[in-house]
């Protein structure tokens, strides 16, 4: 027997198949020659990131534009570091944004597992074979000894790491190692790397074009010693045999590239189209950074989930970030579906894109404000049954009503845009409830000019004398009249010209009315807000109010 397949067998005497067959069980996908298959690889290390859902929202594009297929797979081969949950959580939370997996662990797939630790003999395999080839090799150095190199490696002031002479395991003679083997000394399998200092790599990236790297010359650690693959062996193994074609990952990743691209070299297999992606960045003081799970909140998509921006919206927002012809496309389809616009790899930013939160806020009140009074109620609704059970008490009491305040100056041509977010809403019009009012009405303030009496007075008038059968310009003229009546002035600038010659103003007028049956001094369009309270209703908050006055 070859002494390299003794090495072999003796690591991995299980281990049946061969790579080959391995080739057969994964072929090619079935799919039409310009059909993208990309994946997002999560770790069950925390919450999804809102660069992760950048990133995955663009892969999951370019799958369906293409009709590819985008999958999910689950990289939890450090399980040092793995929080239990985490990883059901994130595909949970994609699916919430509407970027649902063609294959994962949950909706499984032909080219499974989609769990790392779960493809551990699809992993052993290739490794024996590539021991067999003289390609990869055990290690037996001790932590003491690596640390031994390193600091050698420092005095000389030469590249850390090993490879070429540090790679001392590498010149063990075939007996050495099989001595070891059958001693059980613990060891990491390395691949053997074929590169020399003074060479370079091309890496052809999707979108960025070509970059010169120095070319791969360390003997990297494929697998570990309990026997788990590293990131940098199992995602050229996994992105191969899934049939990948293109990879898809942040910029953070292209050091790393020069190692992919050797074992995918020394595999003899094809190497996707690798597509490093913008990293989003922050503007902290007068510095750029990256948008830090540690630092801000907005870091995770659980922020944006909980604060209710619209699913539709924040899409929108990294779409603009995707892109840099988004914009200009949206502009000329105002209303058209987002995921129309046909996305190009050529098209992206190649520095870091500025995530901007009061862009999101001004696309969020756009999405909100051309909803119409059943998507918005039952958006909400789905909302507050996650997130704000005030919320959805309010809504499920009296849905009809609740559409009917929804929907103030929302079905014209230019919708009023009260809303960013769907935990704006209660505080916005829960003075329309009267448990709401009932609270609200014990910290009302009227403007200090105006004397308690007076103020009981113009109050019990109005109740006296007002109509809400009549449409809004004449509601107001009535009002308007009542007012001039009691020496208000028409217009504010009359009152600011001369004061003396007025109580107050129509606004001021109109304030007053506003507070004694809204508890509020701003609202949605007043006479909307009336008309849906109802003349009994605002008899009762009118009489409520004075009572208060008069107490």
């Amino acid at each position: 027997m070859n002494r390299y397949h003794e090495i072999a067998e003796l690591i991995f005497p299980e281990i049946k198949i061969t790579t080959a067959d391995l080739e057969k069980q994964y072929p090619p996908r079935n799919l039409e020659p310009e059909a993208i298959v990309t994946r997002f690889a999560p770790s069950p290390t925390g919450f999804l990131h809102t660069g992760s859902l950048f990133t995955s929202l663009v892969s999951w594009r370019f799958a369906k534009q293409t009709e590819g297929v985008f999958f999910l797979r689950l990289e939890d081969t450090d399980q040092k570091r793995e929080i239990k949950g985490s990883g059901d959580k994130v595909v949970e939370q994609l699916i919430k944004f509407g970027i649902t997996p063609d294959e994962s662990y949950v909706h499984d797939g032909a080219y499974g597992p989609y769990i790392q630790s779960e493809r551990r003999l699809i992993y052993h395999t290739v490794i024996k074979d590539m021991i067999k080839a003289g390609k990869a090799y055990p290690c037996f150095c001790t932590h003491d000894e690596l640390n031994e190199i390193r600091k050698e490696q420092e005095a000389k002031k030469e590249l850390p790491g090993y490879y070429h002479e540090y790679a001392k395991c590498r010149f063990l003679s075939d007996d050495e190692v099989i001595e070891k083997l059958k001693n059980k000394k613990e060891f990491v399998i390395r691949f053997k790397s074929l590169g020399m200092n003074d060479e370079k790599v091309i890496l052809e990236d999707g979108i960025r074009g070509n970059i010169e790297f120095p070319k791969n010359i360390q003997d990297v650690v494929i697998m570990k010693t309990d026997g788990l693959p590293t990131y940098h062996f199992a995602h050229v193994v996994d992105d191969h045999l899934m049939r990948t074609t293109h990879v898809t990952r942040g910029e953070e990743w292209m050091p790393s590239a020069p190692i992919h691209l050797e074992l995918f070299e020394q595999l003899n297999w094809t190497k996707p189209v690798f597509c490093h992606y913008p990293v989003i960045m922050k503007m902290d003081g007068d510095k750029r950074r990256k948008l830090s799970k540690r630092k801000d909140e907005e870091a995770s998509v659980d922020y944006f989930l909980e604060k209710g921006y619209p699913i539709s919206g924040f899409l929108e927002y990294l779409m603009t970030l995707a892109n840099s012809n988004f914009e200009e496309w949206r502009l000329t389809n105002p209303k058209a579906d987002i995921f129309e616009f046909k996305l190009d790899f050529l098209k992206m930013s190649l520095d870091g894109a500025l995530f901007d939160l009061e862009k999101v806020k001004s696309i969020s009140k756009e999405v909100l404000g051309n909803m119409n009074k059943d998507d918005f109620a039952q958006a909400a609704l789905d909302y507050a049954q996650n997130y704000n059970k005030e919320l959805y008490d309010l809504i499920v009491s009296d849905p009809d009503y609740f559409k009917e305040i929804i929907n103030i100056e929302r079905d014209q041509e230019k919708p009023r845009k009260d809303y960013e977010k769907f935990s704006d809403v209660l505080p916005i019009i829960n003075f329309m409830y009267d448990e709401y009012f009932d609270q609200l009405s014990k910290e009302i303030q009227f403007n200090q000019r105006f004397d308690q009496n007076l103020l009981i007075d113009l109050l019990e008038e109005y109740r006296d004398s007002f109509t809400l059968d009549v449409d809004q310009e004449t509601w107001f003229n009535q009002m308007k009249e009542i007012a001039v009546g009691r020496n208000f002035a028409k217009r504010a600038k009359d009152y600011q010209k001369t004061p003396e010659n007025y109580i107050g103003h129509i606004g001021e007028y109109a304030e007053i009315i506003r507070i004694a049956t809204c508890a509020k001094t701003s609202t949605p369009n007043f006479y909307d807000v009336l008309r849906i309270l109802g003349k009994d209703k605002i008899v009762a908050r009118i009489n409520h109010t004075i009572a208060l006055l008069k107490n």
